[in-house]
């Protein structure tokens, strides 16, 4: 094995390394995971992840949606929004069906084991919700909903929107 490998890297011109982590998107990241941390953990009785809960939530609000409409709405990927279904359609949460308008496309709606589960996990929802807000401030946790709210709908110079 060559030497070559076992040498400290040196920065090269034109590469600013700030002492301190300005990215945004890093920020956002370690946010996230913290918050997901806490709701996952309070979530955790009832077998559901907070994203889990989430995707739920979403298609109780829209009734019957088609997965690209969900997938916009959540902001991700239609294959992996696909796998994300996959474990709550086999827990009997969520039902995948062919679009009877368009036979290529798949609906998806909640069943009532789905609705169950959902009213199951609401006082664990608002646990971890209020010990969010407990924890960063009430006032914070409002402005930073909108915020992120404001962030998520916001169109950014190279990027398609969802």
């Amino acid at each position: 094995m060559s030497n070559v490998h076992n040498k400290a890297a040196t920065v090269p011109e034109g590469l600013h390394i700030p002492q301190n982590v300005v990215c945004h998107a890093t920020h956002l990241r370690k946010a996230t995971r913290r918050i997901t941390l806490l709701y996952d953990a309070l979530l955790a009785p009832s077998g559901l992840r907070s994203t889990q809960r989430s995707i739920l939530m979403q298609i109780a609000r829209s009734q019957v949606t088609s997965l690209s409409e969900l997938a916009a709405i959540l902001l991700i990927d239609r294959s992996a929004l696909a796998q994300n279904l996959k474990p709550l359609e086999r827990e009997g949460w969520l039902s995948v069906t062919v679009d009877p308008a368009d036979k290529r496309s798949r609906r998806v709606s909640l069943t009532q084991a789905g609705m169950n589960k959902l009213l199951e996990t609401q006082p664990l929802w608002e646990q971890a919700q209020a010990s969010f807000e407990k924890g960063y401030g009430h006032e914070q946790a409002l402005a930073l909903r909108k915020a992120l709210i404001d962030v998520a709908a916001g169109e950014y110079e190279g990027v398609d929107k969802a």
